[in-house]
Order: structure tokens, then sequence, then C-alpha cells
């Protein structure tokens, strides 16, 4: 039997033992294609980083190229673009000399950044967990 506080907290019912159960990834989901390619977006390697840095406000394309690195700026531009396809970045143009956008992140945005920011604590707070993890695993394999 499932936990009735487990169902209440997760977006789809538990699967039990008799995998019964209907996951919001599953192919008997309405929105399964849908579902999939957020989770994709938001689980490719930049986007939780823009999101989370946008979180505290406003930023510049060079701001946020300069805080995130590694990104090019071809990567960040498509980055950026699909954030906003997906309604969780906002681009704002101003009409200055010299031009000056700025992206910030949307309502929808920001409901994902706060659950991006608890994950990137997690991975903080247990690093050092899964390193040894890593290197327990690595050395069985010596």
């Amino acid at each position: 039997m499932s936990d009735p506080a487990v169902s209440r907290t997760l977006p789809f019912p538990p699967s039990g033992a008799d995998g019964e159960g209907a996951a919001s990834c599953s192919t008997d989901h309405p929105a399964s294609r849908v579902i999939r390619e957020i989770l994709a977006r938001v689980g490719d390697k930049w986007s939780l980083l823009v999101i989370g840095l946008l979180h505290d406000g406003p930023l510049r394309f060079t701001e946020i190229q300069r805080r995130v690195d590694g990104i090019s700026h071809r990567m960040l531009t498509q980055t950026l673009r699909s954030l906003q396809r997906d309604g969780l970045v906002s681009r704002t143009s101003y009409a200055e000399i010299p031009p000056r956008v700025e992206y910030a992140v949307t309502p929808l945005g920001r409901s994902l950044s706060e659950p991006a920011i608890a994950l990137a604590a997690w991975a903080a707070e247990h690093h050092r967990a899964i390193l040894d993890a890593r290197a327990e695993f690595d050395g069985d394999d010596a």
C-alpha cells in the first residue's frame, strides 16, 4: 500500500510493488511528450544555472556569460532563446544608445528557480559523499 503523505507531495502516484501508478513521464500520461521535453530543457547543462542566476534579478547578456563559467556566446544565446520560448525567462530591450537588453526570470521561471536552488544546495551539501562513492566505485574497476 502506498504512503498517502508521499502521494500528496509527488506530482504523480508512486509506483507500487505491483507496477501500478502512472508516473507523469509514462507514455500513458496524456502530456508525456511535453513533460519529457520540459525535463530535457531544465535538465540540460546550462538552463538551471541561468535560471538560478536570474533568480536575484535581471541581468544583461554579458553579465550572465561572465557569471556562468564555460558557456560560449552561442550556447548562452540558444539557452536564453529556449528558456524564453518555454516562458521561463523574459527579454527586455531598451531603446538606448548603446542598446541594452536584460533577461529576467518570469513568474513561471521563478517557480522553477526555487527547487533548482534547493537542488544546488543539496549538491553542495552532499558533494563529498558523492566524490567518495565515485572513488570507491572507480577503485572497484581498477
